[in-house]
């Protein structure tokens, strides 16, 4: 999964961002509003961590309703030290889908961006299933049948995100992009190998496999 973190206080940015990519994100971060403006007409994200505050053209609910005319839905979470419940009506009555006042505890955080990042037809609450294979967000598990399988920490993160788009064709470079932070080194056959790993473990012997190729496309979770 992909993360915008837009904050211009650089002590909270860096710590968000080592914080995420901790907990398996791949994150970028924005100082300004001008700058999250590129960044997110350079790629798709999954979400965004939103300062109210910041400066360049655009402060936060700007950045909201410029992304909104250019057609751009992501999650959003409004982080700001506004924290009154006015602060926070306004918030989300400017398109914000959630907001957090600072400060505020990382565990929470971490809450709030794993509910935004649900989808409703991927599973219930937490979890994603796709087959017979189970994915849990939280505890970082994939059990088949109701055994545990092990995955490497990037093989869980390829399997989630496929799952968390489950019946979407995904292409290699959006699988790149949101999986595997930038690195010159990770090429497409990076993906066919992991992909490769991931159906050893999940697939079936013989059998269908969980996650398909869509020859000339890319790949989808079924």
């Amino acid at each position: 999964m992909k993360i915008l973190v837009v904050e211009d206080e650089q002590k909270i940015a860096n710590s968000l961002q080592r914080g995420l990519q901790a907990e398996g994100y791949v994150v970028d971060v924005a100082e300004d509003g001008d700058m999250a403006d590129t960044l997110s007409g350079a790629t798709t994200y999954d979400l965004v961590l939103l300062d109210w505050m910041i400066p360049g053209k655009y402060d936060g609910p700007g950045l909201i309703k410029l992304w909104h005319e250019q057609k751009k839905f992501m999650p959003i979470l409004m982080l700001t030290a506004k924290g009154t419940i006015g602060d926070r009506v306004q918030g989300l009555d400017n398109g914000a889908d959630d907001y957090l006042p600072k400060p505020f505890s990382f565990d929470e955080l971490l809450a709030r961006i794993r509910a935004l990042l649900r989808r409703p037809a991927a599973g219930a609450g937490t979890s994603y299933k796709i087959g017979d294979v189970t994915i849990n967000s939280i505890s970082k598990t994939v059990e088949k049948n109701g055994k545990d399988i092990h995955l490497t920490a990037k093989e869980f993160q390829l399997l989630e995100y496929l799952a968390a788009r489950k019946g979407e064709v995904l292409s290699k470079d959006q699988l790149l992009d949101h999986v595997w932070s930038d690195d010159s080194r990770v090429q497409h056959n990076t993906v066919e190998t992991f992909v490769a790993n991931l159906r050893k473990k999940v697939d079936k012997p013989g059998g269908e496999n969980v996650v398909k190729t869509v020859r000339g496309f890319g790949y989808t979770a079924v």
